[in-house]
């Protein structure tokens, strides 16, 4: 009996000290990775404002390929309107362009499930020569139980991994 008990203080402290832990982790994220793509920021800017073309770089499009989609708003630019349901690693949820110029292209990111957030996602296209630097950002707030799940999950190791593939994608589309 005396382990037992001895054994739930250990879990009970633990479980306290996680809480706490998270309590003091930051209340916003970012997430960013950058390539340079040998193509005009024009280019790389018609791919990233037009969501019906994503299928051919977005690592989450080839995650699940019978996803359901549904464009809406604007054809493509400002105003823009993608929404998704998928299965576990999709998630569901919407996107919308806020901002669509040759030197960045900005939108609105809300997640439905698995669970709810509304980040804001960046790419910023600076020109170098005859190559383009593109800059993938997501940035959120993250309330307090995201804050409990982060203190476990690299946030920036498992979102950036994707963005590293989608930016490579995207570079094999716009070189094309």
């Amino acid at each position: 009996m005396k382990i037992l008990k001895t054994a739930l203080i250990v879990v009970a402290l633990a479980l306290a000290g996680v809480l706490i832990f998270a309590a003091t982790r930051p209340d916003t994220f970012t997430v960013t990775r950058s390539a340079s793509m040998k193509a005009p920021p024009e280019r790389i800017q018609a791919q990233l404002s037009d969501f019906r073309g994503w299928q051919a770089w977005s690592p989450w499009e080839k995650m699940d390929p019978g996803m359901q989609r549904r464009f809406g708003g604007a054809e493509k630019g400002k105003g823009a309107t993608y929404a998704w349901r998928g299965n576990d690693k999709v998630g569901q949820g919407s996107m919308e362009i806020t901002e669509s110029t040759a030197q960045k292209v900005a939108m609105d990111l809300d997640f439905v499930k698995p669970f709810e957030a509304h980040n804001t996602v960046t790419f910023t296209l600076a020109p170098k020569g005859d190559a383009t630097d593109v800059t993938w950002s997501m940035s959120g707030p993250v309330p307090y139980f995201a804050k409990i799940l982060h203190v476990f999950v690299d946030m920036d190791r498992m979102v950036g991994s994707q963005f590293e593939s989608g930016l490579a994608n995207l570079k094999a589309v716009s070189e094309k």
